[in-house]
Protein backbone atom coordinates (compact mmCIF):
# COMPACT_ATOMS: atom_id res chain seq x y z
CA UNK A 1 0.00 0.00 0.00
CA UNK A 2 1.49 3.20 -0.69
CA UNK A 3 1.87 6.17 1.45
CA UNK A 4 -0.54 8.36 -0.36
CA UNK A 5 -2.85 6.06 0.19
CA UNK A 6 -2.29 5.43 3.57
CA UNK A 7 -2.86 9.01 3.89
CA UNK A 8 -6.00 9.19 2.08
CA UNK A 9 -7.54 6.44 4.37
CA UNK A 10 -6.94 9.27 7.33
CA UNK A 11 -8.21 11.79 5.07
CA UNK A 12 -4.95 13.63 4.66
CA UNK A 13 -4.63 15.02 1.38
CA UNK A 14 -1.05 16.96 0.40
CA UNK A 15 -1.57 20.68 -0.89
CA UNK A 16 2.16 21.16 -1.08
CA UNK A 17 5.59 20.69 0.44
CA UNK A 18 6.63 23.52 2.97
CA UNK A 19 9.66 25.76 1.80
CA UNK A 20 13.43 25.26 2.65
CA UNK A 21 13.22 28.55 4.73
CA UNK A 22 10.74 27.77 6.72
CA UNK A 23 11.73 23.91 7.58
CA UNK A 24 14.64 25.88 8.37
CA UNK A 25 13.32 28.37 10.73
CA UNK A 26 11.59 25.15 12.52
CA UNK A 27 14.33 23.07 12.37
CA UNK A 28 15.69 25.82 14.51
CA UNK A 29 12.99 27.05 17.16
CA UNK A 30 13.00 22.70 18.00
CA UNK A 31 16.39 22.11 18.55
CA UNK A 32 16.91 25.12 20.53
CA UNK A 33 13.93 24.23 22.60
CA UNK A 34 15.13 20.59 22.99
CA UNK A 35 18.54 21.23 24.19
CA UNK A 36 17.11 24.13 26.50
CA UNK A 37 14.91 20.98 27.95
CA UNK A 38 17.35 18.22 28.60
CA UNK A 39 20.38 20.37 28.63
CA UNK A 40 22.22 16.93 30.46
CA UNK A 41 21.06 14.30 28.31
CA UNK A 42 23.39 13.30 25.16
CA UNK A 43 21.36 15.88 22.79
CA UNK A 44 23.29 17.99 20.23
CA UNK A 45 22.58 21.04 18.49
CA UNK A 46 23.74 20.66 15.42
CA UNK A 47 22.40 16.34 15.44
CA UNK A 48 19.13 17.62 16.62
CA UNK A 49 19.25 20.33 13.62
CA UNK A 50 19.91 17.94 10.95
CA UNK A 51 17.59 15.36 12.17
CA UNK A 52 14.53 18.19 12.44
CA UNK A 53 15.72 19.41 8.95
CA UNK A 54 15.81 16.09 6.80
CA UNK A 55 12.28 15.35 8.23
CA UNK A 56 9.78 16.20 4.96
CA UNK A 57 7.08 18.78 5.62
CA UNK A 58 3.44 19.42 4.09
CA UNK A 59 0.86 21.55 4.08
CA UNK A 60 -2.18 19.36 3.78
CA UNK A 61 -6.43 19.21 3.85
CA UNK A 62 -7.26 17.47 7.33
CA UNK A 63 -10.66 16.24 8.11
CA UNK A 64 -12.09 18.04 11.10
CA UNK A 65 -11.26 16.66 14.74
CA UNK A 66 -7.84 15.68 13.59
CA UNK A 67 -4.99 16.82 15.04
CA UNK A 68 -3.75 19.97 13.49
CA UNK A 69 -0.31 18.46 12.58
CA UNK A 70 0.16 14.63 11.85
CA UNK A 71 4.15 12.88 11.76
CA UNK A 72 3.67 9.20 9.94
CA UNK A 73 6.77 7.32 10.46
CA UNK A 74 6.27 5.28 7.09
CA UNK A 75 7.35 8.92 5.48
CA UNK A 76 9.15 10.10 8.06
CA UNK A 77 7.11 13.32 6.97
CA UNK A 78 5.16 15.75 9.32
CA UNK A 79 1.64 17.43 7.91
CA UNK A 80 0.52 20.78 9.04
CA UNK A 81 -3.23 21.74 8.60
CA UNK A 82 -3.55 24.42 5.92
CA UNK A 83 -3.94 28.04 7.34
CA UNK A 84 -1.26 27.38 10.38
CA UNK A 85 1.32 30.40 11.09
CA UNK A 86 4.94 29.56 11.31
CA UNK A 87 4.67 30.14 15.06
CA UNK A 88 1.87 27.22 15.30
CA UNK A 89 3.92 25.18 13.05
CA UNK A 90 6.71 25.04 15.42
CA UNK A 91 5.08 24.76 18.70
CA UNK A 92 3.67 21.66 16.98
CA UNK A 93 6.64 20.22 15.64
CA UNK A 94 7.67 19.99 19.07
CA UNK A 95 5.45 17.13 19.79
CA UNK A 96 5.21 15.61 16.12
CA UNK A 97 9.83 15.58 16.31
CA UNK A 98 9.48 13.89 19.68
CA UNK A 99 7.45 11.20 17.73
CA UNK A 100 10.49 10.78 15.25
CA UNK A 101 12.99 11.02 17.68
CA UNK A 102 11.70 8.11 19.47
CA UNK A 103 10.99 5.66 17.23
CA UNK A 104 12.42 2.01 17.05
CA UNK A 105 12.58 -0.01 13.76
CA UNK A 106 13.63 -3.01 12.95
CA UNK A 107 15.74 -3.93 9.88
CA UNK A 108 13.05 -4.17 7.48
CA UNK A 109 12.28 -0.43 8.62
CA UNK A 110 9.21 -2.16 10.62
CA UNK A 111 8.25 0.19 13.78
CA UNK A 112 8.14 -1.83 16.93
CA UNK A 113 8.45 0.91 19.76
CA UNK A 114 7.46 4.17 19.81
CA UNK A 115 8.57 5.61 23.16
CA UNK A 116 6.26 4.08 25.76
CA UNK A 117 4.48 2.20 23.36
CA UNK A 118 4.85 -1.40 22.11
CA UNK A 119 3.87 -2.98 18.79
CA UNK A 120 6.00 -6.04 19.15
CA UNK A 121 2.86 -8.13 20.72
CA UNK A 122 -0.60 -8.70 18.78
CA UNK A 123 -2.15 -6.12 21.10
CA UNK A 124 -0.54 -2.75 20.62
CA UNK A 125 0.20 -1.31 24.72
CA UNK A 126 0.84 2.03 25.57
CA UNK A 127 -0.25 4.29 22.49
CA UNK A 128 -2.29 6.40 24.98
CA UNK A 129 -0.05 6.56 27.46
CA UNK A 130 2.72 7.34 24.90
CA UNK A 131 0.19 10.27 23.38
CA UNK A 132 0.25 12.09 26.84
CA UNK A 133 3.66 11.60 27.82
CA UNK A 134 4.90 13.34 24.37
CA UNK A 135 2.19 16.03 24.88
CA UNK A 136 2.94 16.68 28.95
CA UNK A 137 6.84 17.08 27.85
CA UNK A 138 6.32 19.14 24.88
CA UNK A 139 3.61 21.09 26.86
CA UNK A 140 6.33 21.77 29.44
CA UNK A 141 9.18 22.48 26.41
CA UNK A 142 7.15 24.97 25.57
CA UNK A 143 6.83 26.72 29.40
CA UNK A 144 3.03 26.79 28.76
CA UNK A 145 1.01 28.12 31.59
CA UNK A 146 -0.52 25.93 33.97
CA UNK A 147 -4.22 26.61 33.57
CA UNK A 148 -7.66 25.30 35.22
CA UNK A 149 -10.06 23.36 33.09
CA UNK A 150 -13.25 21.34 33.44
CA UNK A 151 -14.12 18.95 30.87
CA UNK A 152 -16.54 16.01 31.36
CA UNK A 153 -17.73 17.50 34.66
CA UNK A 154 -13.89 17.66 36.36
CA UNK A 155 -11.66 20.25 37.25
CA UNK A 156 -8.03 19.96 37.20
CA UNK A 157 -4.69 21.75 36.59
CA UNK A 158 -3.36 20.80 33.21
CA UNK A 159 -0.31 22.57 31.19
CA UNK A 160 -2.29 21.01 28.14
CA UNK A 161 -5.87 22.41 27.94
CA UNK A 162 -6.49 21.92 24.19
CA UNK A 163 -4.23 18.39 23.66
CA UNK A 164 -5.01 15.39 25.64
CA UNK A 165 -5.53 17.41 28.85
CA UNK A 166 -7.35 14.24 30.53
CA UNK A 167 -4.59 11.96 29.66
CA UNK A 168 -1.88 14.25 30.33
CA UNK A 169 -3.43 15.12 34.26
CA UNK A 170 -3.14 11.62 34.32
CA UNK A 171 0.47 10.30 33.23
CA UNK A 172 1.67 13.72 35.42
CA UNK A 173 0.15 12.57 38.45
CA UNK A 174 2.18 8.85 37.20
CA UNK A 175 5.44 10.81 36.89
CA UNK A 176 4.58 12.79 40.28
CA UNK A 177 5.42 8.81 41.96
CA UNK A 178 7.98 8.03 39.63
CA UNK A 179 9.58 11.89 38.83
CA UNK A 180 10.23 12.59 35.54
CA UNK A 181 13.12 11.95 34.73
CA UNK A 182 12.66 8.51 34.13
CA UNK A 183 9.55 9.13 32.34
CA UNK A 184 11.51 11.08 30.09
CA UNK A 185 14.24 8.63 29.71
CA UNK A 186 11.33 5.92 28.59
CA UNK A 187 9.44 8.87 26.40
CA UNK A 188 12.30 9.36 24.10
CA UNK A 189 14.63 6.49 24.19
CA UNK A 190 11.83 4.14 24.24
CA UNK A 191 12.50 1.85 27.09
CA UNK A 192 10.86 -0.11 30.09
CA UNK A 193 12.37 2.31 32.56
CA UNK A 194 9.26 3.93 33.36
CA UNK A 195 6.89 0.71 33.05
CA UNK A 196 8.93 -0.87 35.14
CA UNK A 197 10.02 1.41 38.27
CA UNK A 198 5.85 2.36 38.13
CA UNK A 199 5.51 -1.43 38.50
CA UNK A 200 8.00 -2.04 41.79
CA UNK A 201 6.38 0.62 42.97
CA UNK A 202 2.59 -0.01 42.59
CA UNK A 203 2.14 -3.73 40.99
CA UNK A 204 2.31 -4.85 37.50
CA UNK A 205 -1.75 -5.19 37.24
CA UNK A 206 -2.39 -1.78 38.44
CA UNK A 207 0.00 -0.37 35.54
CA UNK A 208 -1.76 -2.95 32.68
CA UNK A 209 -5.28 -1.43 34.14
CA UNK A 210 -3.96 2.29 33.97
CA UNK A 211 -2.95 1.41 30.31
CA UNK A 212 -5.88 0.06 29.32
CA UNK A 213 -7.80 2.98 31.09
CA UNK A 214 -5.51 5.58 29.02
CA UNK A 215 -6.94 3.75 25.71
CA UNK A 216 -10.45 4.06 26.92
CA UNK A 217 -10.41 6.97 27.55
CA UNK A 218 -8.88 8.58 23.72
CA UNK A 219 -11.50 5.65 22.37
CA UNK A 220 -14.61 7.69 24.07
CA UNK A 221 -13.42 11.21 23.28
CA UNK A 222 -13.27 10.11 19.53
CA UNK A 223 -16.70 8.65 19.48
CA UNK A 224 -17.84 11.24 21.00
CA UNK A 225 -16.16 13.39 18.18
CA UNK A 226 -17.39 11.25 15.53
CA UNK A 227 -20.98 11.68 16.77
CA UNK A 228 -20.64 15.45 16.81
CA UNK A 229 -19.29 15.14 13.70
CA UNK A 230 -22.30 12.86 11.88
CA UNK A 231 -24.80 15.50 13.98
CA UNK A 232 -22.85 18.46 12.13
CA UNK A 233 -22.76 16.74 8.03
CA UNK A 234 -26.62 15.21 8.81
CA UNK A 235 -30.00 16.39 8.72
CA UNK A 236 -31.74 14.47 11.67
CA UNK A 237 -35.76 14.24 13.25
CA UNK A 238 -35.72 14.61 16.84
CA UNK A 239 -36.27 11.17 17.73
CA UNK A 240 -32.91 10.53 15.61
CA UNK A 241 -31.33 13.67 17.28
CA UNK A 242 -32.50 12.46 20.96
CA UNK A 243 -30.72 9.05 20.41
CA UNK A 244 -27.41 10.26 19.54
CA UNK A 245 -27.38 12.88 22.27
CA UNK A 246 -28.13 9.54 24.86
CA UNK A 247 -25.33 8.31 23.09
CA UNK A 248 -22.59 11.19 23.57
CA UNK A 249 -24.44 11.26 27.39
CA UNK A 250 -23.32 7.52 27.83
CA UNK A 251 -19.58 8.15 26.44
CA UNK A 252 -19.22 11.33 28.81
CA UNK A 253 -20.34 9.61 31.60
CA UNK A 254 -18.13 7.10 30.74
CA UNK A 255 -14.86 9.64 30.63
CA UNK A 256 -15.35 10.65 34.24
CA UNK A 257 -15.82 7.20 35.56
CA UNK A 258 -12.83 5.83 33.83
CA UNK A 259 -10.40 9.36 34.52
CA UNK A 260 -11.86 9.32 38.37
CA UNK A 261 -11.35 5.09 38.74
CA UNK A 262 -7.52 5.79 37.20
CA UNK A 263 -6.92 8.44 39.03
CA UNK A 264 -7.80 6.39 42.88
CA UNK A 265 -6.30 3.71 41.39
CA UNK A 266 -2.95 5.84 40.83
CA UNK A 267 -3.19 6.66 44.29
CA UNK A 268 -3.84 4.16 46.53
CA UNK A 269 -1.85 1.81 44.68
CA UNK A 270 0.96 3.80 45.34
CA UNK A 271 0.41 5.33 48.84
CA UNK A 272 -0.48 1.94 50.56
CA UNK A 273 2.17 -0.03 49.02
CA UNK A 274 5.19 2.72 50.83
CA UNK A 275 2.99 1.97 54.12
CA UNK A 276 5.63 -0.53 54.57
CA UNK A 277 8.63 1.52 54.08
CA UNK A 278 8.02 3.94 57.08
CA UNK A 279 10.95 3.17 59.15
CA UNK A 280 11.53 6.31 61.47
CA UNK A 281 9.89 10.15 61.87
CA UNK A 282 11.48 11.58 59.19
CA UNK A 283 9.88 8.59 56.67
CA UNK A 284 6.61 9.50 58.29
CA UNK A 285 6.91 13.31 57.56
CA UNK A 286 8.28 12.61 53.71
CA UNK A 287 5.17 10.21 53.24
CA UNK A 288 2.44 12.75 54.49
CA UNK A 289 4.42 15.51 52.40
CA UNK A 290 4.25 13.92 49.74
CA UNK A 291 0.81 12.53 50.26
CA UNK A 292 -0.57 15.94 50.97
CA UNK A 293 0.94 17.58 47.67
CA UNK A 294 -1.28 14.76 45.45
CA UNK A 295 -3.91 17.19 46.01
CA UNK A 296 -2.10 19.90 43.63
CA UNK A 297 -2.50 16.96 40.83
CA UNK A 298 -5.82 15.81 41.15
CA UNK A 299 -9.29 16.10 38.97
CA UNK A 300 -12.16 16.50 41.08
CA UNK A 301 -15.78 16.56 40.35
CA UNK A 302 -18.73 17.68 42.29
CA UNK A 303 -19.40 15.40 44.95
CA UNK A 304 -15.56 14.18 44.71
CA UNK A 305 -14.50 13.49 48.23
CA UNK A 306 -12.21 10.20 47.95
CA UNK A 307 -9.06 11.98 48.11
CA UNK A 308 -9.88 13.66 51.67
CA UNK A 309 -11.20 10.49 53.08
CA UNK A 310 -7.71 8.83 52.01
CA UNK A 311 -5.96 11.25 53.76
CA UNK A 312 -7.44 10.90 56.85
CA UNK A 313 -7.36 7.07 57.35
CA UNK A 314 -3.80 7.59 56.17
CA UNK A 315 -2.91 9.89 59.02
CA UNK A 316 -4.66 7.90 61.60
CA UNK A 317 -2.40 4.93 60.14
CA UNK A 318 0.89 7.40 60.00
CA UNK A 319 -0.20 8.06 63.79
CA UNK A 320 -0.34 4.14 64.76
CA UNK A 321 3.45 3.60 62.62
CA UNK A 322 4.84 6.73 64.41
CA UNK A 323 3.57 5.33 68.58
CA UNK A 324 5.33 2.21 67.13
CA UNK A 325 8.88 3.90 65.92
CA UNK A 326 8.38 6.18 68.95
CA UNK A 327 7.23 4.03 71.93
CA UNK A 328 5.80 6.72 73.65
CA UNK A 329 2.09 6.33 75.04
CA UNK A 330 -0.42 9.35 74.22
CA UNK A 331 -1.17 10.86 77.25
CA UNK A 332 -4.77 12.50 77.52
CA UNK A 333 -3.37 16.27 77.77
CA UNK A 334 -1.01 15.21 74.41
CA UNK A 335 -2.19 15.92 71.15
CA UNK A 336 -1.23 13.12 69.20
CA UNK A 337 0.42 13.05 65.51
CA UNK A 338 -2.57 12.84 63.41
CA UNK A 339 -4.75 15.58 65.68
CA UNK A 340 -1.64 18.01 64.96
CA UNK A 341 -1.71 16.91 61.57
CA UNK A 342 -5.77 17.19 60.53
CA UNK A 343 -6.04 20.18 62.02
CA UNK A 344 -3.02 21.71 60.12
CA UNK A 345 -5.09 19.95 57.55
CA UNK A 346 -8.22 21.58 57.99
CA UNK A 347 -6.97 25.49 58.90
CA UNK A 348 -4.87 25.51 55.74
CA UNK A 349 -8.53 25.23 53.69
CA UNK A 350 -10.48 27.04 56.25
CA UNK A 351 -13.07 24.94 56.85
CA UNK A 352 -13.89 21.40 58.61
CA UNK A 353 -12.29 18.19 56.72
CA UNK A 354 -16.22 16.74 56.43
CA UNK A 355 -16.74 19.36 54.09
CA UNK A 356 -17.10 18.06 50.45
CA UNK A 357 -14.78 19.33 47.32
CA UNK A 358 -12.08 20.72 50.09
CA UNK A 359 -9.48 20.64 46.81
CA UNK A 360 -11.75 21.65 44.30
CA UNK A 361 -9.33 24.61 42.74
Amino acid sequence: MSIETDLKKDGITIIRPLDALSTTLIAKFVSEKYMSFFPFSKMKYNDLFAKVSRLKMYIADMPEGMSEANYFYKSESIYFKDGLSMDEMKELTIHEFMHHYQEKKDKNNILYRFGLCDFTNLKIHGLALNEAAVQLLSSKMLHKEEEIVKYYGIEFKTVTPNYYPLICNLVEQMAYITGYDVLIDSTLHANDKFKNYFIQLCGKRVYNEIENNFDKLLQYEEKIILINSFLNSNELTEKQIAKVSTKIKKYKSAITDTFIKTQNLILTSYFDNDLVNLCSVQDIEDYRTKLYSYKDYIGVTENYSYFNNYYINKMTKLDEIYEGITNTAIVVYQRSLFEIIVSKFSKLFGRGLETENVYRY
